[in-house]
């Protein structure tokens, strides 16, 4: 765990928040939004596009020394942590691109900090929905709302689940895995994308998972739901952002939730 103080670059995170909500805000439902396909076949607007340059810009300006991972400039250059001592700022222009070119409201700007690989810092800004949450080390996780905690759900049989897609976990032969799981909960809802993990670290949420994810999908979730009481790791139990799926619960259920879909 790091014993910096990491107040500073908290303010300056969500400072970076307030930039790229004027940006994407202003580009939200707009007519003339421009979208066109990645060589992955994901979609990609304007929008998406600015707020990464604009946040990208401040950064080389006011923490010139740190690394940069954003997923609309550096998404084919390699997405590793940088090596050991250095400090890497993770960043999702907007998260939630699919939602955010049909009009839905639930897509957020993730900003994360790393140190040595680990993140250590989050924000996760959603300003359609009203919502941000942010967490550091040492520092608790908050919202607008107020602070965060988990849930004290402590059995299957009475959690939450939120999947996200149905697709996804086909796609990536998990499937009889989630239904495994889907029998064993109380409830599941497919709330999609970052608001599931803060719905976790609300506390109205037991369990949140998915497969098919980069470390921009992850990093900047997994401080505001381990300072919120939670467990964040992937799907087979691997903790950080580096392992390509995400697994976030009250900490209670962590282990037996694993047992059930880890390969």
């Amino acid at each position: 765990m790091t014993t910096v103080d990491l107040s500073a670059d908290l303010d300056f995170a969500r400072s970076l928040a307030d930039t790229a909500d004027a940006i994407s805000l202003e580009r939200f439902r707009a007519a003339d939004l421009h979208v066109s396909k990645k060589a992955d076949s994901t979609h990609v607007t304007d929008a998406d596009q600015a707020v990464e340059r604009a946040l990208r810009e401040r950064l080389a300006s006011e923490r010139p020394d740190d690394a940069f991972l954003g997923e609309e400039t550096t998404a084919d250059t390699g997405a590793e942590a940088v090596s050991e001592g250095h400090r890497q700022w993770v960043i999702d222009p907007i998260d939630g691109t699919a939602n955010y070119l049909r009009g839905v409201p639930v897509w957020a700007t993730l900003i994360a900090l790393a140190v040595d690989g680990r993140p250590v810092l989050g924000v996760v800004s959603a300003p359609a929905l009203g919502k941000r949450w942010w967490a550091a080390d040492g520092l608790g996780a908050h919202s607008l709302d107020g602070p965060l905690r988990v849930s004290g759900v402590d059995t299957l049989a009475d959690a939450s689940l939120s999947y996200n897609s149905i697709q996804q976990w086909d796609d990536d032969d998990r499937l009889e895995s989630l239904v495994d799981l889907s029998r064993r909960v109380w409830r599941t809802r497919a709330y999609g994308d970052m608001w599931s993990y803060m719905m976790v670290a609300e506390g109205v949420l037991d369990v949140a998972g998915e497969p098919d994810l980069k470390p921009w999908d992850i990093a900047a979730l997994v401080p505001i739901v381990e300072e919120a009481g939670g467990r964040f790791t992937s799907l087979d139990g691997d903790p950080g952002p580096w392992h390509g799926s995400a697994l976030a619960t009250n900490g209670l259920v962590h282990d037996a939730v694993v047992d059930v879909i880890r390969r």
